[in-house]
């Protein structure tokens, strides 16, 4: 079976079983038509498949829906996560369309946590959170990046190799690669991109361990290493995931 075959199916399965409460939709109700969910994931923390969208995501969706999040139960915030991030990556993949790239510089890094940094990094929602947070990490504190991923890469030859990152490895090329990696999120394989990020935090977790100072400064960045740590293995799960059903 091939990947749209999969894809049809698992529609099929979500249509047959819808059963959503009449709390929750209550609370979803203000979605637009885009963002509203059509099933149940076959598996805890995946998500449910939305809608086609019969329009252009707009910035005004996301921010209202955003600001909708504190107003509504923690089962519904779940739902109205995962329904906002299917909705970006279904019409991101569909087009092609990298202006998603920029997606938290023109929507505001803000509305996206508000709506999927609640969500594990092996969830969809949780997982776009993690490469658009990663870019914005990479563009911004580009000089902090590569002196972590210098340090790093001795020990990780593996997920260097997996991550993309050029040889030179400075700011530029650090920055490149986030692009890269969201990039093909949207334009190539969803899968390959979760792998390359997961990658990229294996190797930042092993440079922030074995360039932590002595004190309570080696011991957060010890604590910072073990969240980029979950971080990798939460975007290797959901890489798997896809691989074996479309989350």
């Amino acid at each position: 079976m091939d990947r749209a075959d999969a894809r049809d199916q698992f529609t099929g399965l979500c249509r047959s079983r819808r059963t959503a409460s009449a709390r929750s939709a209550a609370s979803l109700a203000a979605c637009p038509a885009s963002f509203r969910p059509i099933g149940v994931s076959p598996y805890p923390g995946g998500v449910t498949e939305p809608q086609r969208p019969h329009r252009p995501l707009r910035r005004a969706d996301l921010a209202s829906l955003a600001g909708a999040v504190s107003d509504v139960e923690p089962f519904a915030r779940t739902e109205l996560a995962h329904a906002t991030a299917a909705a970006v990556l279904s019409q991101g993949r569909e087009n092609a369309d990298n202006s998603f790239v920029d997606l938290a510089d023109r929507v505001g890094l803000d509305t996206l946590a508000e709506l999927w940094r609640d969500e594990q990094p092996s969830s969809l929602p949780g997982a776009l959170w993690a490469l658009y947070l990663l870019r914005r990490w990479c563009n911004g504190n580009g000089e902090e990046v590569t002196r972590l991923w210098r340090a790093g890469r001795g020990f990780a030859p593996a997920d260097e190799v997996v991550a993309g990152v050029s040889d030179d490895a400075d700011p530029a090329a650090i920055s490149a690669l986030a692009d890269s990696v969201l990039s093909g999120a949207y334009s190539g394989d969803f899968d390959v991109a979760l792998e390359r990020a997961a990658a990229f935090f294996r190797v930042v977790a092993a440079g922030r361990r074995e360039s932590a100072p002595p004190g309570s400064q080696g011991e957060r960045e010890l604590q910072l290493a073990d969240r980029n740590s979950d971080v990798a293995d939460g975007l290797a799960l959901a890489a798997a995931r896809w691989r074996a059903q479309p989350l």
